[in-house]
């Protein structure tokens, strides 16, 4: 019997090792899908986590791949069934970032880059209703109570007994002036960003618009990182449509290098509170005019 897992995170971990038996075999994906009769894209998407895997799946694999040690195939085929469970997002049904969702719970670490709001671990419930609101307009009133219950669930990982996650945010000043909610939401959201950013497990670092040019020009960029490979990430770019999951060495290393670049270029933790107290001013003036 295995530990029971992270479903998201178990279906990677048996598609990394499916692929290293795969490689080890010799046989191109294309080659197993034809001898399995199935289609090419099914073995990539198993073998990068996007699907569930059945554990007769996992003994067909193992056949077709030589595999003959019978531990081995009943590890990896209860590594199917933990995988094939749900995980607590799912009770809330279809909602977008289910994977992202699923690497966060899982996570050590995250390192994020957010140029236009407060990331979503960090907002309040009347800014992230605003959020949420305000930025998918053919969203339901029931479909958006369920964004944000979801939403208020994830930050619970930050205060995780078991493990805080630890989270360093760059934030860009924009995101600090961009009136979200009207000036009452924004000051309760900004002290609630200077409160959270004493926690010891949190890190916030604001990034002037004085900068001017910057690597984060070209977008929001997560890099997630697992407490089993501590050597190992995987970035991660929220997108409207579609998000996108980078794993390859180099693109984490990529990543990493520019948030290296954010963090020598944003203030200090103490500078950022002082800006966060200045821009807090400002909208408690905004909020007393008649």
């Amino acid at each position: 019997m295995v530990a029971s897992i992270n479903p998201t995170v178990g279906r990677r971990r048996l598609g990394a090792e499916l692929r290293r038996l795969r490689l080890a075999s010799g046989l191109k994906s294309i080659e197993v899908a034809e001898r399995l009769m199935v289609s090419q894209p099914k073995i990539s998407h198993l073998e990068n986590g996007r699907r569930a895997i059945s554990p007769r799946d996992v003994r067909d694999l193992c056949v077709l791949y030589g595999v003959s040690d019978q531990q081995v195939i009943d590890a990896l085929m209860d590594m199917a069934r933990e995988s094939g469970k749900r995980g607590w997002w799912h009770a809330y049904g279809d909602i977008p970032q289910s994977v992202y969702i699923g690497l966060e719970t899982d996570a050590a670490s995250v390192h994020a880059y957010e140029p236009m709001v407060v990331p979503d671990l960090l907002q309040t419930p009347a800014y992230a209703q605003a959020v949420i609101g305000e930025t998918v307009p053919l969203l339901t009133a029931r479909q958006a109570a369920v964004r944000l219950k979801v939403r208020l669930r994830r930050q619970h990982r930050i205060f995780d007994p078991a493990g805080r996650l630890r989270l360093w945010v760059v934030l860009d000043e924009s995101a600090l002036r961009r009136v979200v909610g009207g000036p009452e939401v924004m000051r309760e959201q900004l002290e609630h960003l200077n409160a959270l950013g004493g926690e010891p497990n949190i890190t916030v670092q604001v990034l002037p618009l004085a900068v001017g040019a910057h690597p984060g020009l070209s977008g929001q960029f997560s890099i997630v990182g697992s407490a089993d490979s501590p050597g190992a990430g995987v970035v991660y770019l929220e997108r409207f449509a579609s998000d996108l999951y980078l794993e390859k060495p180099s693109d984490v290393r990529h990543y990493s290098v520019m948030f290296t670049h954010l963090q020598a270029q944003a203030l200090d933790p103490a500078g950022t509170r002082l800006l966060i107290a200045d821009a807090i001013k400002s909208y408690v003036e905004a909020a007393n005019r008649p």
